[in-house]
């Protein structure tokens, strides 16, 4: 792709620019430009929403600009309250930097490590004194910080906001007067961060940044933005196998929207094959985002299993979980094991999804939430447990 091409391929994933006619001229210009993204360290699992506003990056980094990475180690003490209806947990800073490391090694999927500047911003905020605070305050009112929907929600029904919390913007947007930012990207959900980086930069004598907004992913559930909490994700370091089932999941009204926020596929021709056959369109995207967070080598494999498990049959290469034969002498409750094992992340779940008859043990559908598992339970030392259609476990006995 040209200069232009690849412009215009970042601003048709963006829902707001502020200012596009700057943001074009600055684009379109010779000067090499300060990008900042604000790394959130509370969040080290990256999923294929995080990577929407990730491989804008990659094309601004392909233009020769720079691109900054702000590690919230100082912020994440506060916890960003966008969004939320509570107070959220604040982090260590020893927490921030080991979720910072986890975060860049995903991150090289996408971006070219060596050409990212790594920044934290306690290397500023840190060293700001109570006298340099009370006037970063003295910059926004209480009227201003309002306005944001999550305070405002909070402030109408009573629920406490923290006086940290209203510093958490004002933060956030010191970050690019200490960077000196040309151009910020984040989501939409960080949309009064960013503006308030732009007013403060205006109020201590530089250049505001331009500012692009990303759309949020909606997850596999086509309800919900993409979210880990809420197991509607697909992320970049799953198994190409589970990538391909996940990728088959996604609701047709949706899966245009993974085309056009996640890949670079020419819109057309998908557009023209999801007319034609929507299961082949969502076979193509599973392809792609196989080959992009693994390598083409892993689409058959992948193909396979889910044709084997469309069929109704147990793949191969299942992932095995070990337990001591000492455990089951006396019989283990099998929704102790459910939760073990990782099929199901807690025993109310495991309770859910036996009674609505979703758990199969060695192929027999299960549905008593007191079944205790015994040693004659299982079949040449393994057992196989399926959750669903789809999701199947290995449990074996002593050594793997």
């Amino acid at each position: 792709m040209n200069k232009k091409e690849k412009i215009d391929l970042i601003l048709r994933r963006t829902v707001e620019v502020y200012n596009k006619e700057s943001l074009l001229k600055k684009l379109n210009g010779e000067k090499k430009l300060v990008v900042k993204f604000g790394a959130d360290p509370s969040r080290p699992d990256l999923h294929l929403g995080h990577t929407v506003p990730l491989r804008a990056l990659k094309i601004l980094q392909e233009l020769g600009h720079e691109i900054v990475f702000v590690i919230g180690d100082f912020t994440a003490m506060i916890g960003d309250p966008s969004g939320k209806s509570k107070t959220r947990p604040s982090l260590s800073f020893d927490e921030t930097r080991k979720n910072g490391e986890t975060y860049f090694k995903q991150v090289a999927k996408i971006l070219d490590p060596n050409k990212i500047r790594i920044v934290y911003n306690s290397e500023w905020l840190g060293k700001m004194n109570f006298e340099d605070v009370i006037k970063l305050c003295c910059k926004y009112t209480v009227a201003r910080i309002l306005e944001r929907d999550d305070f405002s929600n909070r402030f109408k029904n009573n629920v406490p906001i923290g006086i940290h919390e209203f510093l958490y913007p004002l933060m956030q947007g010191y970050d690019s007067v200490a960077l000196q930012a040309d151009i910020e990207i984040g989501g939409t959900d960080q949309t009064f961060n960013l503006l308030v980086g732009r007013e403060l930069q205006k109020d201590y004598g530089q250049e505001s940044q331009d500012v692009m907004c990303f759309p949020l992913l909606v997850g596999t559930d086509g309800k919900e933005k993409m979210s880990k909490s809420l197991g509607n994700y697909i992320g970049v370091d799953e198994a190409p196998e589970v990538m391909y089932e996940k990728a088959m999941r996604i609701p047709d009204d949706v899966l245009f929207d993974y085309f056009r926020l996640t890949t670079d596929l020419d819109l057309n021709k998908v557009s023209d094959l999801m007319k034609k056959d929507v299961v082949e369109a969502h076979k193509l995207y599973a392809r792609e985002i196989i080959k992009m967070y693994h390598n083409e080598d892993a689409i058959k494999n992948a193909e396979e299993r889910y044709s084997t498990v469309a069929g109704g049959g147990v793949p191969q290469n299942l992932e095995t979980i070990c337990i001591e034969k000492s455990r089951i002498e006396n019989g283990i409750v099998l929704i102790d094991l459910l939760v073990e094992s990782g099929i199901v992340p807690s025993k109310s779940e495991g309770r859910r999804m036996i009674q609505q008859k979703g758990i199969s043990v060695n192929g027999n559908k299960e549905e008593d939430i007191n079944k205790i598992i015994y040693y004659n339970d299982f079949v040449n030392e393994e057992l196989i447990i399926q959750k669903g259609k789809k999701c199947f476990k290995k449990i074996k006995i002593n050594n793997c």
